[in-house]
């Protein structure tokens, strides 16, 4: 029983952390894009208000370590993928500064329109990563439908924020209509339940 009980198993086989660190990744990727984004005709594009919830869950990936003893795995891709985003973060940043020092304060700061919606995206992200939580405290951590519902919250958190890359980035400069401010609320909110819950299983 002591050696079952010893057998720890990451999501995907990975070392601990390489998930919540790609997604991450993910996240701090989203605003390299939007510092990097040539200036265009007219109002220059801002971050959505959601994602600096979502950025909250970088800090607390950042500062999270590992809550038992494991030799599974390696610690080296976690810790390569923390120094990516935090180099990143300040190489992006520090260019930015440099090359366009208005950038940072014009587009990093969120839409005056999107402000009323920081009660409902703060409940989602709370709701989310409760859920998360309390899943691992009933369940247990070594449980299999844990085990199971831990990997696909894993895999759709790390889909949906890849979509709304390619969405913000690909997809909605081309449409001939932006999409309503309801049906990108809802959207956020999708995208920071997910990944708020599988922050909530890890932590």
């Amino acid at each position: 029983m002591s050696t079952a009980s010893a057998v720890v198993q990451h999501p995907y086989g990975l070392p601990m952390g390489t998930v919540r660190g790609f997604m991450s990744l993910l996240i701090c990727s989203f605003f390299w894009i939007f510092l990097l984004l040539p200036d265009g005709a007219g109002q220059p594009p801002t971050a959505p208000l959601g994602h600096f919830f979502l950025l909250t869950l970088v800090f607390l990936a950042f500062a999270s370590h590992q809550h038992m003893a494991t030799t599974e795995g390696s610690d080296f891709l976690p810790w390569i993928i923390r120094i990516l985003f935090v180099f990143g973060s300040i190489t992006v940043v520090a260019y930015s500064a440099v090359t366009h020092p208005d950038r940072l304060a014009t587009r990093l700061t969120p839409n005056p329109s999107e402000i009323g919606q920081w009660p409902v995206l703060l409940g989602t992200l709370s709701a989310g990563f409760a859920a998360g939580l309390l899943s691992r405290k009933l369940l247990g951590r070594h449980n299999e439908l844990f085990m199971t519902l831990r990997g696909w919250t894993g895999i759709i958190a790390s889909l949906l924020l890849i979509a709304e890359t390619v969405f913000q980035f690909a997809i909605r400069p081309s449409l001939g209509e932006a999409p309503s401010d309801a049906a990108m609320k809802v959207w956020e909110g999708v995208i920071i339940a997910f990944v708020a819950a599988y922050f909530g299983t890890r932590v």
